[in-house]
């Protein structure tokens, strides 16, 4: 069995790099017009060579230094690398930012070469090893072959081949897993042909792609659908990681798509312009990187400007790492775990580079401790606490088990869906009769102090009552969206006492108003007041005009009395003491169940106006202690809980 496996060269202009990919596989990978007049790679080349069981797909590089995006771009799905260095002129810049750059993109293997080893003597030849074998060290090539090649003579081309069998099959343990699961190839190439329309190449970097497959072209969630595969200029029925591909698609002009975008599985790849990374400054680089610092990110086959953002420290210093988001210019797509590179925007350097940690992260304003471990646990080598910690960082936003392949890197999403919820890290809440959403456990912690202490202001804004209203409390929670979500997480406040949630509104359990000794007296007077009222109780302003002291916090104490279960309301403004509320109950329950009373015979019973009786009379009414058949009132067959002993209507 063929292992497919993509070979990219490394180096500065000038070095052999073409040269030695022809003496290899016979294929000349300079293919513009200007390169061939200036001798120089400007843009990719590929050819492809078949070694002992591997077919390797070579991508070859420009290596001067204006061209570092195109190499860059070529770079994308690289499973190893062949350093080349000529022997007449040793190491030179580009030598230095290409190895620097194969360190960032973390291979795990690779080979270094020797060109042009003909034009020189082996004393020579001796000194530039050495120099290179302690230019590599601390990088994947540090125990890498150093091979003496000549592409005019043929002079180690056999020693090379057995070299690069040795590093692909250290590649191939490595990659194994990226066979598997969604479609996706970083697009380099794109060009149209005549009576065939757009043309796409790339890499495969996972899964499978067959003729007459459904695409997406991200970003932009453009679909498109396969027409015809080649190879190499072999036409093939399908095409799988580890592969150089064309890709003729239907759907899409190709002024439409361009180097950047990518070709993917519906739903694998969501677009973002947010990105949590680890990053690591190289040691080259010649000051700290800051906040905000613009910067341009290589990511896939995308370079995209970018700002920024330090997680825990205001200033990253040359050859320290960090955790940091970057704010994209405009949309990328990425994966868990997928390598990038950092330039600067000008003057164009390499700073450094790391690893996708989120790729459709959430903002993380001044992150505390609890969210910088969360994005710490993103680098765990267990898959279950990377996706509990994906889960984590996602907050409130909607996903799918699905997800967990791109956003953790988790091989079987579903089971480590299940194992979760087993392990009780999340949390199902109910948002309509046909969708469900779940939440991770701290998520919902987080929401629930949230809650208490957007609570405990309020109380502290209106220190006389005992609940806050709901709508003033839910104001502040509107952007988790769905109402279901906040009201499911007051239900949870609610079931570990944490809150106390009436009618009326929502208070902090324990919490209770800081009443002057002033106003307790106040409270005192008025709730005897209501009491000596009986069934006439007096309005908030009679009440004011009676009390001498702490009139203006009348309505507050009323309002007190009422949540204490002091005072009923039975109407708008209008209030019965809940001695009297029952008196009132206990004197018609028998009457009512005998036949029913009409409001006239209820307001002689009571003693009072109909001013009075009429609001009693629909108190009852709303309630459920009566139920009204006409002009006549009857017991309800099935009665309310007292105010006295509940809430409140």
């Amino acid at each position: 069995m063929t292992t497919d496996l993509i070979l990219g060269t490394a180096g500065h202009i000038d070095h052999g790099k073409t040269a030695l990919i022809r003496a290899l596989t016979g294929v000349d990978c300079d293919r513009l017009p200007e390169e061939k007049r200036r001798g120089i790679t400007i843009d990719i080349g590929f050819a492809e060579l078949d070694l002992d069981g591997f077919r390797l797909g070579i991508v070859d590089v420009p290596g001067h230094e204006r061209f570092v995006r195109n190499m860059l771009a070529g770079a994308t799905g690289m499973d190893l690398a062949m350093l080349i260095i000529a022997a007449d002129e040793s190491i030179k810049p580009q030598t230095r930012e290409h190895l620097e750059i194969l360190k960032l993109l973390d291979l795990p293997a690779g080979v270094v070469v020797l060109t042009k080893c003909d034009l020189v003597d082996s004393d020579w030849i001796d000194m530039v090893e050495a120099e290179v074998r302690e230019f590599v060290e601390g990088t994947v090539l540090a125990d890498a072959p150093i091979l003496r090649v000549s592409a005019i003579t043929g002079q180690g081309i056999a020693a090379l081949k057995s070299a690069l069998v040795d590093a692909a099959r250290i590649a191939a343990r490595r990659r194994e897993h990226t066979s598997h699961g969604p479609f996706r190839m970083a697009i380099d190439r794109v060009f149209t042909i005549a009576g065939h329309g757009t043309v796409v190449t790339g890499s495969v970097t996972s899964g499978i792609c067959r003729l007459g497959d459904a695409l997406l072209v991200e970003p932009g969630e453009v679909p498109v659908r396969v027409r015809g595969l080649q190879n190499h200029d072999r036409t093939v029925d399908a095409v799988q990681r580890g592969q150089r591909a064309a890709i003729n698609l239907v759907g899409i002009h190709h002024e439409d798509v361009r180097r950047g975008h990518e070709l993917s599985t519906p739903g694998h790849l969501v677009p973002a312009r947010v990105l949590t990374v680890k990053l690591s400054l190289a040691k080259s680089t010649p000051q700290p990187l800051k906040g905000r610092s613009r910067v341009r990110i290589h990511l896939g086959t995308a370079e995209i400007l970018a700002s920024v953002v330090l997680l825990d420290r205001d200033r990253l210093e040359p050859g320290q790492t960090a955790y940091v988001q970057l704010l994209l210019q405009e949309p990328a797509v990425s994966t868990w775990n997928q390598p990038l590179v950092v330039r600067s925007e000008s003057p164009l350097r390499t700073l450094g580079g790391g690893r996708v940690l989120d790729p459709n992260a959430r903002r993380l304003r001044r992150p505390d401790a609890e969210q910088l471990e969360q994005v710490a646990l993103l680098e765990s080598a267990d898959p279950l606490e990377r996706a509990s910690a994906a889960l984590f960082l996602a907050d409130v936003g909607d996903w799918q088990p699905a997800d967990l392949s791109r956003t953790a890197g988790v091989d079987d999403p579903q089971a480590a869906f299940v194992e979760l919820r087993r392990q009780g890290k999340l949390w199902p809440v109910v948002l309509s009769p046909t969708r469900q959403v779940y939440l991770h456990t701290l998520v919902r912690e987080r929401l629930a102090r949230r809650v208490e202490a957007a609570l405990a202001h309020l109380h502290s804004q209106n220190p006389l009552k005992l609940t806050i209203d709901r709508a003033a409390v839910a104001h502040g929670f509107a952007y988790l969206g769905d109402t279901p979500l906040f009201d499911a997480i007051l239900e949870f406040l609610r079931a570990t006492d944490r809150v106390r949630v009436t009618p009326r509104g929502i208070g902090l359990a324990g919490h209770g108003p800081k009443l002057s000794q002033n106003e307790q007296k106040s409270l005192v007077q008025l709730v005897e007041q209501y009491l000596a009222a009986g069934v006439e109780p007096p309005t908030v302003k009679e009440v004011q005009q009676q009390l001498q002291r702490n009139q203006s916090s009348v309505p507050s104490l009323i309002a007190l009395a009422a949540a204490d279960g002091q005072l009923v309301e039975i109407g708008a403004g209008l209030y019965l003491h809940a001695d009297v509320e029952r008196s009132v109950r206990a004197r018609l329950r028998g009457p009512l169940a005998e036949g029913g009373l009409t409001v006239g015979q209820i307001r002689e019973l009571l003693g009072t106006s109909r001013k009075f009786a009429v609001p009693i009379c629909e108190y009852l009414d709303r309630i459920g202690f009566t139920r009204r058949a006409g002009d006549m009132r009857q017991l309800a067959e099935s009665l309310a809980c007292s105010p006295a002993t509940d809430a409140g209507p």
